[in-house]
């Protein structure tokens, strides 16, 4: 479901020889556009959706909440090299199949323009629960994210690790950000993904937890208030895969170039590889106050690689984010090395320097209307830089 169900990712298939192996699996969601007027395809041919799923192969491709939406599940891999293959896999796929059946593909968290009163739901039980059960709050979601699967140890430290990979959250959020705009309008939000997800209860930063039995009481919990079903109705911005033995990094916005979500990816695996060290050594450093974290949450919903975060170690309180990722990469360099991921980590830099996805659309709305454009007339422009930044490396 857009973003509030469980999809397929990787599966724990650990190395003899290495004990701090890590399995890797991406969801991207996606939405398909009319090529003509560059607005969403309110109720595309179905066709695609046959046509992706026969291609498919190893991977899942399957439909979303909203009818102009799909989602792609990549195969289970074993290193960053075999999940950026597995992505540009599944994108080709989508977007070949889209393209055979008059559509384009758009990789990012949000559309520029659409209408969220013109859309039409996937007639599918569960759906139709969730929108009857969250009205108005999921009438807005014409929103996807990017779901990032990382396979490793046993439950406890799973459990352990996640609640430490908090303080990483804004940081990987900033990096991914795609969704600066909603219903043609300039939201002065890079993410504004985040802020409509909020509407949802059990939703954002999950409180620290430190062992499975922790976690599992709290779930039995909401089971019993029949608050949910199972775990997959746990829509934090990490957490344990109901379905998988994964730990899910749910918070960032759908990347629109796929290098940025393999270095996101990458990112993501080093930093749990070196806490999984820290772990068996009785080392994890400290956690973060889940309110400081949700803070700097909402200043990289605001501006992305522009955020300037507030961190407990320094004198000052606060951490430009360049210099934040610089030390990052200095921490993660021995487990980068060891996942061979160093040059696809180095991308978080440029990232920074250049700007995300979000940056690129502002940038180019605003220069357009300083050339002369209207305002539909920028925003099909974003569309179309968009659908040519998801085509990039495929």
């Amino acid at each position: 479901m857009n973003e509030a169900e469980t999809g397929t990712g990787a599966v724990t298939a650990q190395s003899d020889d290495d004990e701090f192996a890590i399995t890797l699996g991406i969801e991207e969601e996606f939405f398909l556009v009319d090529p003509r007027t560059r607005d969403l395809l309110v109720d595309p041919d179905v066709a695609i959706f046959e046509a992706c799923e026969q291609a498919s192969g190893a991977h899942k491709i399957v439909r979303e909440f909203l009818r102009a939406q799909i989602e792609s599940n990549t195969r289970v891999c074993s290193s960053v090299a075999t999940l950026r293959q597995a992505l540009r896999e599944t994108r080709r796929t989508i977007i070949e199949a889209a393209e055979q059946h008059g559509a384009a593909v758009l990789a990012a968290s949000t559309h520029p323009f659409a209408s969220q009163t013109e859309q039409m739901t996937t007639p599918r039980k569960r759906y139709e629960s969730f929108a009857s059960r969250f009205q108005e709050n999921v009438r807005q979601f014409v929103i996807g994210g990017m779901h990032v699967h990382a396979g490793f140890g046993d439950e406890d430290s799973r459990i352990r690790i996640m609640t430490v990979l908090r303080n990483y959250l804004p940081l990987l959020h900033a990096l991914s950000t795609s969704s600066p705009f909603s219903q043609g309008r300039l939201t002065g939000f890079k993410s504004w993904r985040l802020t409509l997800m909020g509407g949802l209860p059990r939703t954002g930063v999950p409180g620290p937890l430190h062992s499975w039995a922790e976690y599992d009481e709290l779930l039995g919990e909401y089971q019993r208030m029949k608050f949910i079903e199972d775990g997959s109705e746990l829509w934090w911005d990490i957490r344990p895969s109901h379905a998988f033995p994964t730990v899910e990094l749910r918070i960032c916005d759908t990347c629109t170039r796929i290098e940025d979500a393999v270095c996101i990816a990458a990112l993501y695996a080093s930093l749990v590889r070196r806490l999984m060290r820290l772990d068996k050594e009785g080392n994890l450093p400290l956690e973060d106050h889940t309110d400081i974290i949700a803070e700097n949450r909402w200043v990289a919903q605001r501006y992305g690689v522009l955020a300037n975060f507030g961190d407990s170690r320094r004198l000052s309180g606060r951490t430009d984010i360049e210099d934040l990722v610089t030390e990052l990469l200095e921490d993660v360099a021995e487990d980068a090395h060891a996942l061979g991921c160093e040059v696809e980590i180095r991308r978080a830099l440029d990232i920074v320097r250049e700007g995300t996805s979000a940056d690129r659309q502002v940038d180019l709305f605003r220069l357009s209307r300083v050339e002369g454009a209207s305002d539909a007339e920028a925003l099909r422009k974003v569309v179309d830089q968009c659908i040519a930044d998801t085509r990039e490396g495929v």
